[in-house]
């Protein structure tokens, strides 16, 4: 089978999101929009509504399974791996920020008291920001203990 044009698959992905939110009886805008995060570019659908608590859910628990259905619809109608990133209000992008914050605020605090620090239980997308934020700091390490829903980043000092 041959590749799908991009745009082609910007508009199918909106249409999709469209699509769901207008059945979950929301009313939203869609924007596609590409983003660099390092050296990777991503696809990120934005959800603009006044309805985000609905579509977010606690946690972004909601979200996520929104992201999930997306992306399972778009590839039934592509029959192509959709890498996207689904976000509401840019909800994702102001947590990840937040998260980098406290990794490296957390490391300084680490560094300067040369004492280990555990931050909050984080889900395993968060822990793995949180790891690679502070993976080029030489003066730190981190590790995740814990199981499941409880587990957290440890940052110690080398």
């Amino acid at each position: 089978m041959e590749e799908q044009d991009p745009i082609d698959i910007k508009k199918t992905i909106q249409q999709v999101v469209l699509d769901l939110t207008k059945k979950m009886n929301i009313e939203s805008e869609v924007e596609m929009k590409e983003v660099f995060q390092g050296e990777k570019e991503n696809l990120v659908c934005n959800v603009k509504t006044e309805e985000s608590s609905y579509l977010i859910g606690q946690y972004g628990v909601n979200l996520q399974a929104l992201q999930h259905l997306a992306r399972v619809i778009v590839r039934k109608k592509t029959e192509e791996k959709a890498d996207f990133i689904l976000d509401v209000n840019f909800y994702r992008q102001e947590k990840n920020e937040s998260i980098s914050v406290l990794a490296k605020s957390m490391a300084e605090r680490v560094i300067a008291e040369q004492k280990a620090i555990v931050l909050r239980p984080m889900s395993p997308y968060e822990r793995r920001l949180v790891h690679m934020e502070l993976s080029s700091n030489d003066q730190i390490k981190t590790e995740s203990i814990g199981e499941g829903e409880e587990r957290q980043v440890i940052i110690k000092p080398v």
